[in-house]
């Protein structure tokens, strides 16, 4: 399991053309020459794709904790006609592909004036799209006790405050659950800034290291596993810090009912 990135590890430090020919450990000084061509060797220097990938990261777990919190405790915690129905249906959309919406999709931000920004790869977390995420947060706000709901009642709380002061504070696990996916599953995301984002300044880390392949020219390998080592470190050190609320919240949001 280990080898792959051991070998990508190695493989960033060898000369371009002893990449392929050598053991996985180079025979010779290392060198970090690799790195420095990675991260200038481009058009556009590799620091505005970290930059666009953190900003398009940081704005996605945000939507998704605000809109996805929301959602889930509504569909826990409050009572209205159809509740049942609407999370049947939330539910039904994780079995729906991404490429069944895609061109709906493509069409509507089209129109909007949307492509080549951040926009489509953002507007929709704010929105509550990731049916995971609610139901996540629904199990995990199932299993905090009602009597807390109550006597906060009693106490005159709205709803919203209820929510704010009460549960949040109670499903810590969750929420960093719920940000540690979101944003390992956006800094890895191709396919869609593939697909709404043109311009080479506004390509993420992703789309970064595609660029160093090329089929019709040279093609940098020396430069691309250098920059995919770099584009590892925020996703390992993210899980690092906040590992044991993520075991935490899985395990958690598991056992309820």
């Amino acid at each position: 399991m280990l080898y792959p990135l051991l070998w990508l590890l190695a493989a960033s430090f060898k000369p371009e053309n002893q990449i392929f020919s050598s053991g996985i450990w180079p025979s010779f000084e290392w060198s970090i020459d690799s790195y420095f061509r990675g991260w200038n060797g481009l058009r556009v220097s590799f620091s505005v794709f970290f930059v666009n990938s953190f900003i398009i990261a940081f704005l996605s777990v945000m939507g998704n904790l605000i809109t996805c919190s929301m959602a889930a405790y509504a569909f826990a915690r409050l009572r209205f006609r159809g509740r049942n129905f609407w999370f049947a249906m939330m539910l039904m959309t994780l079995m729906l592909p991404y490429h069944v919406v895609l061109i709906p999709q493509y069409v509507l931000f089209r129109e909007l004036g949307w492509i080549d920004t951040f926009l489509p790869l953002v507007v929709p977390k704010f929105l509550a799209v990731d049916a995971f995420f609610i139901f996540l947060m629904v199990q995990f706000f199932r299993g905090i006790p009602r009597e807390l709901d109550e006597a906060a009642m009693m106490d005159g709380c709205s709803p919203w405050r209820i929510y704010w002061k009460i549960m949040l504070p109670l499903s810590i696990p969750a929420l960093v659950t719920t940000a540690i996916f979101t944003f390992i599953w956006t800094w890895d995301d191709f396919f869609a800034p593939l697909i709404y984002l043109n311009r080479m300044q506004n390509y993420t880390v992703m789309l970064g290291l595609r660029t160093f392949v090329d089929s019709t020219a040279q093609s940098d390998y020396g430069g691309l596993f250098a920059m995919s080592v770099l584009s590892i470190v925020p996703i390992f050190l993210f899980f690092l810090i906040f590992q044991r609320l993520l075991i935490e919240g899985i395990a958690t949001t598991g056992m309820k009912r």
